[in-house]
C-alpha cells in the first residue's frame, strides 16, 4: 500500500492524523519540520504526503518543501493541510502541484476521502512505473553472430557508466532495444526509461511536451525530463529534432536545468541520456540541420547497431525468440520453424531489418496453418524486395536446395524462360543466352527440355521424366 509521511510542527495534529490513518490500515511517518521531513523523504520516499504550510522553526515553510520535493519527486502527491488558509495559499499550492488542499479545523471524513483518493493516484502511479520497468526488463538482446556479440560487447561496457551514448544504424535495426538494455543493466534500472520519438512530436508542440508546461487553470504538468528523472530519457531519432529545441537542450544538458513553458522557477533533473539515429549527423551539421554543439554532447560513446544483413546467423535465433514472444503476447501458435523457411528467411533481404522481420513472423502466425512447422510456402515472396544493389533475389525452392539441384533447376528454369520468350528459336535463344547451339541443344536434353508446336507456336517444356 505505500506509507504516508505527515508533517506538522503541532505534535498533537501530527500523531491525531497518524493514529487516525493507523486505524484506517495506514502506516505513517512523522516529522516536525523540514529537515525531519527531507531526512524521511531522502531514506525513503513516502507514497503519500500530508504537509502544513506553516512550520514552526523549520528552516523551510510547506511551500518550500513542496517545491523541492515536486523537484526530485514529482510522482508524491501531497495533500497541504494549514490553519490559516485562504484562496491564495491554496492556489499557490495546487500551482506548485498540491494534490489537493485542506483548511484546518479539518472534518475527518473529508480528509479520508482525499486520503484515499491519493493514495489511489499514487497506486496508479507506481504501477505504471513497475509496468514500464517489465517492459524494459523485457526487451531481450538476442543472437550469437560476431556483429551481434560486438555490439553487446560494446553496450555492456557502458552500461555502469553515466556517459552519453549515441546509437547509430539503419531503421529497425534494434536502437532502441539496445538503449533499453542499457538500462535494464545499469544503477538506474529501477528508475523511468522515458522515450522521445522526435519525429512524431509537432514541432510546435516540442519545448511543451518535453520541458511540461505551467499555469494557474491548470498547475503543473510535468514534460518528459521531469518524467525521465533518477532514469534514462532516450532521444528516438535525434535528427528530427527542431532546431529551436535543439538549442533548449544543448542548455538543458550544460546546466542541468530548465524552466517549464510558462514558468520562471528552475527545475532540476538526475537523467542519462541516450540517442539515435539512421542518419549521417556529420552531413546533417554541414547541412546546417543539427547543431555541432549538440552534437558532440550527445555523442560521448558512439556505438553502431548492425543491420540485419549484417548478422544473418541470428535469424533463426530471433526468429525462435518472436514465435515465443507472439505466442506468449497474443496467444498466437507455438510453432518451429521448419528447415526450408528458415534457410528462405536467411537469404531474403530485409530494408526494414529486425522489425521487417518480426512483422513477417506475426504475419505467418495469423494467417498460417496453425499447426506444425512453418514451411518455405507460408512465406510472403520476397517479389518487391529491392535489387538495385546487384543482388538476385532467390524463390523459395531455389533457396533451400544443395547446390548441385538448386543449379539444374534455376538452368532449367532461366532455359525454358529464354526459348518461350524466343517463340521457341534455339538459335535466337543461343545468341542471347551466349552459347553455341549445339552446345544449347545438349545442355537442354541433359535438363530434360523439349521444344514443341503449339497453336502455331514453338514452346518448350520439361519432359516428365525431368520434372522436379
Amino acid at each position: 500500500m505505500g506509507d504516508i509521511l505527515i508533517i506538522d510542527d503541532e505534535r498533537d495534529i501530527r500523531e491525531l492524523v497518524s493514529d487516525i490513518l493507523r486505524d484506517e490500515g495506514f502506516t505513517t511517518r512523522l516529522a516536525a519540520n523540514s529537515d525531519e521531513c527531507m531526512a524521511e523523504i531522502n531514506a525513503e520516499p513516502p507514497a503519500l504526503m500530508i504537509l502544513d504550510i506553516w512550520l514552526k522553526d523549520s528552516r523551510m515553510d510547506g511551500i518550500d518543501i513542496l517545491t523541492n520535493v515536486k523537484r526530485d519527486n514529482p510522482d508524491i502527491p501531497i495533500v497541504i493541510i494549514s490553519g490559516h488558509g485562504n484562496i491564495e495559499i491554496a492556489v499557490a499550492a495546487i500551482k506548485q502541484g498540491a494534490y489537493d488542499f485542506i483548511e484546518k479545523p479539518f472534518n475527518i471524513d473529508q480528509l479520508m476521502v482525499v486520503i484515499r483518493r491519493a493514495m489511489e493516484t499514487s497506486r496508479l502511479r507506481r504501477e505504471n512505473i513497475e509496468l514500464k520497468r517489465r517492459d524494459v526488463t523485457s526487451a531481450e538482446m538476442i543472437g550469437s553472430s560476431a556483429a551481434f556479440k560486438a555490439l553487446k560487447s560494446n553496450l555492456d561496457k557502458v552500461t555502469k557508466s553515466n556517459g552519453r551514448v549515441m546509437l547509430t544504424g539503419p531503421a529497425g535495426s534494434g536502437k532502441e532495444v539496445a538503449a533499453r538494455y542499457i538500462h535494464a543493466n545499469s544503477n538506474r534500472a529501477s528508475g523511468p526509461f522515458v522515450s522521445v520519438n522526435s519525429a512524431s512530436i509537432e514541432p510546435e508542440r516540442m519545448e511543451e511536451v518535453l520541458f511540461g508546461r505551467e499555469s494557474s487553470e491548470r498547475g503543473i504538468e510535468p514534460g518528459l525530463l521531469e518524467q525521465a528523472h533518477g532514469g534514462i530519457l532516450f532521444f528516438d531519432e535525434v535528427a528530427d529534432m527542431p532546431a529551436g529545441t535543439q538549442s533548449k537542450i544543448l542548455r538543458v544538458l550544460v546546466d542541468q536545468q530548465f524552466s517549464r513553458v510558462g514558468g520562471s522557477a528552475q527545475v532540476r533533473v538526475d537523467m542519462r541520456v541516450i540517442s539515435s539515429t539512421n542518419r549521417d549527423l556529420q552531413e546533417e551539421i554541414d547541412g546546417g540541420n543539427f547543431r555541432e554543439e549538440l552534437f558532440h554532447r550527445l555523442n560521448v560513446v558512439p556505438i553502431s547497431v548492425p543491420s540485419l544483413d549484417e548478422r544473418r546467423e541470428d535469424i533463426p535465433e530471433l526468429s525462435g525468440h518472436f514465435i515465443a514472444e507472439f505466442n506468449r503476447v497474443q496467444g498466437l501458435p507455438l510453432r518451429e520453424m521448419g528447415e526450408e523457411a528458415q534457410a528462405l528467411l536467411q537469404t531474403m533481404i530485409w530494408p526494414g531489418n529486425v522489425r521487417q522481420l518480426k512483422n513477417v513472423i506475426e504475419r505467418v502466425l495469423i494467417l498460417g496453418d496453425g499447426a506444425g512447422a512453418i514451411e518455405a510456402r507460408e512465406l510472403p515472396m520476397p517479389t518487391d524486395q529491392p535489387e538495385d544493389d546487384g543482388r538476385v533475389v532467390l524463390s523459395g525452392a531455389l533457396a533451400t536446395l544443395p547446390l548441385r539441384e538448386a543449379r539444374e533447376l534455376f538452368e532449367r528454369e532461366y532455359l525454358l524462360t529464354q526459348i518461350n520468350r524466343f517463340g521457341g528459336n534455339i538459335s535466337r535463344t543461343a545468341t542471347f543466352v551466349g552459347m553455341e547451339r549445339s552446345a544449347l541443344h545438349r545442355k537442354l536434353k541433359s535438363l530434360g527440355v523439349v521444344t514443341s508446336n503449339k497453336a502455331g507456336t514453338r514452346v518448350a517444356h520439361v519432359e516428365a521424366e525431368g520434372e522436379v
